[in-house]
């Protein structure tokens, strides 16, 4: 990886980090608020059968994690190609 220049590494970096951190928000919110914390409110709403909440503790934090692992790498490819670091 050569960055063009010290500002455009550390540009780089802020961006992928910042895109990390709202992607965690996210997952910790899909599995822990969603899954745990908000279960009850959610098991209101029936989804296959089985509740909401119950749903997302069970399958829908996997779904969100698989989304996201995707969602980071299409993201990343992007920005890698913005700053002239992509392996192409």
């Amino acid at each position: 990886m050569a960055f063009k220049s010290e500002d455009d590494k550390k540009a780089y970096w802020q961006k992928n980090i910042r895109l990390m951190m709202w992607l965690l928000v996210l997952w910790a919110v899909v599995s822990y608020g969603f899954g745990i914390l908000l279960r009850s409110v959610l098991d209101i709403i029936p989804i296959g059968g089985v509740g909401l909440g119950f749903w997302f503790a069970q399958q829908g934090s996997i779904y969100v994690f698989l989304f996201i692992v995707f969602f980071y790498a299409a993201k990343m490819r992007k920005l890698d190609r913005e700053y002239g670091v992509d392996d192409d």
